[in-house]
């Protein structure tokens, strides 16, 4: 059931619905539009009927019922792009209500005749956390695709979209409403954690698309620092001195990635391709071994690649002896 607050006079506005997920990438973007963007609060989704108490709260020694997550709506009246309706659910109820949950949004915000539902989501992939966050779409309708030719974002042609911010793209097009998701990628050992850049490319493609005025620098300068942290504790997980001084990478968010680099058992395509420029790069001028060299310790793949390694020295003592 959805308490109405005030009811706004929208035209044809585009709707946003997100619900945390992998790398927070769903959440953060549109909560920073919100914040950046002066959206009012205008309806409340009663999530009592989603979410059943699985365990209670214990404060000072007394147990309590806890309460059910925030599910509010938000409206931001455009005056050069689209007006914008903003969903913003706190938690994703378990999967057996997320039909019933998605159906009662896409009933509420259809009498405001939205020209597109719009959702975001992390697409994890074996790239490493200094990698481009390549962003990639999947539609409900192929008319709505087309719309997105112009950009550089890449056509997602099979997959799935798991959770409650694909599930309602479902839910949207079965009520003959046409929708899109934008999915940006992560690197797979960083899913648990927060991912700005993610979220800074998603919100740049909206700044581009829809002509939102929106300045996303913000989120570019925090991406380059989580960057930096993850490099530091990458480095010590390989031996190399502990990190020092404040982190925004709090304990919990170290011992995921511990855990998820463990079982990181190949190296990124990325750095792959990296390597293998370098070895073309050596063959043509044995000065750069030295960079290949570096390259494979940093990753701890030498043993891997001694061989090929090798064999650029063997082969330019046979290049010598026959000239």
């Amino acid at each position: 059931m959805v308490k109405q607050l005030s009811n706004p006079k929208l035209r044809q506005p585009i709707f946003i619905a997100a619900w945390p997920g992998m790398g927070e990438v769903a959440y953060r973007s549109a909560l920073f539009l919100k914040e950046a963007m002066n959206f009012k609060v205008f309806a409340k989704l009663d999530m009592e009927d989603f979410f059943k108490p699985a365990a209670v709260v214990v404060e000072d020694g007394i147990t309590d019922i806890p309460k059910p997550p925030t599910g509010l709506f938000y409206y931001y009246k455009g005056k050069e792009g689209p007006d914008i309706v903003l969903f913003l659910g706190q938690a994703q109820p378990p999967l057996e209500h997320a039909e019933e949950l998605s159906l009662t949004v896409i009933k509420f915000i259809k009498k405001y005749k939205p020209r597109l539902v719009v959702t975001f989501a992390a697409k994890p992939e074996s790239v490493d956390h200094k990698h481009n966050s390549s962003l990639w779409l999947a539609t409900t309708h192929l008319s709505v695709a087309k719309k997105f030719e112009k950009t550089e974002i890449k056509i997602l042609k099979k997959g799935q979209i798991s959770g409650l911010n694909g599930i309602i793209l479902g839910i949207a097009k079965r009520k003959g409403l046409k929708g899109a998701c934008l999915l940006a990628e992560i690197p797979f050992y960083t899913a648990q954690i927060e991912n700005p850049k993610a979220t800074a490319v998603i919100l740049d493609l909206l700044v581009h698309f829809f002509r939102i005025k929106l300045d996303t620098s913000s989120i570019w300068k925090r991406a380059k620092f989580i960057e930096k942290e993850i490099d530091k504790l990458i480095s010590y997980l390989k031996g190399d001195a502990k990190p020092e001084g404040p982190t925004p990478l709090s304990e919990e968010d170290v011992r995921r990635i511990k855990k998820d680099l463990a079982a990181y058992t190949k190296v990124p395509q990325s750095v792959r391709k990296n390597i293998e420029n370098l070895f073309k790069k050596a063959k043509r001028d044995i000065a750069a071994a030295s960079e290949l060299k570096k390259e494979l310790d940093d990753w701890n793949v030498y043993k891997e690649y001694e061989d090929r390694f090798l064999d650029l020295f063997r082969n330019k003592g046979n290049d010598k002896g026959t000239h």
